[in-house]
């Protein structure tokens, strides 16, 4: 299957929508990621935010402590969101521009996530 004219957002993107506080240590958050198969969470306490693998991984190669380091420290701020209805295509065009792997997907709140894994799973 490829991403045609026609494949949506709501088509792909993963649900439910897992998320985390933002005092949540990031050792919590790398064990739901990696507890759940996910790369990211939302962070419900941030306000447009989320954490990543390689927002946690980043904090620890920093030396960062896992168990003391708050997920506010390492999230990402101000992420970009796309709504169920957007096209697949105009999706992975963004993001290539913004050079990022995982956009929230909000229609009223948060409904979910398209990451490039869900792309990658849609096209194969």
């Amino acid at each position: 299957m490829d991403l045609d004219d026609r494949t949506r957002v709501a088509d792909v993107m993963s649900t439910p929508l897992e998320t985390i506080g933002a005092s949540a240590p990031i050792r919590e958050a790398a064990k739901r990621m990696r507890d759940d198969g996910i790369s990211a969470l939302v962070v419900t306490t941030g306000g447009g935010c989320i954490v990543t693998q390689s927002d946690v991984v980043g904090a620890v190669a920093d030396g960062l402590d896992p168990e003391t380091t708050a997920v506010r420290d390492v999230m990402t701020e101000d992420v970009e969101t796309v709504t169920p209805d957007l096209m697949m295509q105009e999706v992975a065009a963004m993001m290539t521009m913004y050079g990022v792997k995982h956009l929230p997907v909000v229609d009223d709140d948060y409904v979910g996530m398209v990451s490039s894994t869900d792309i990658a799973e849609h096209l194969s």
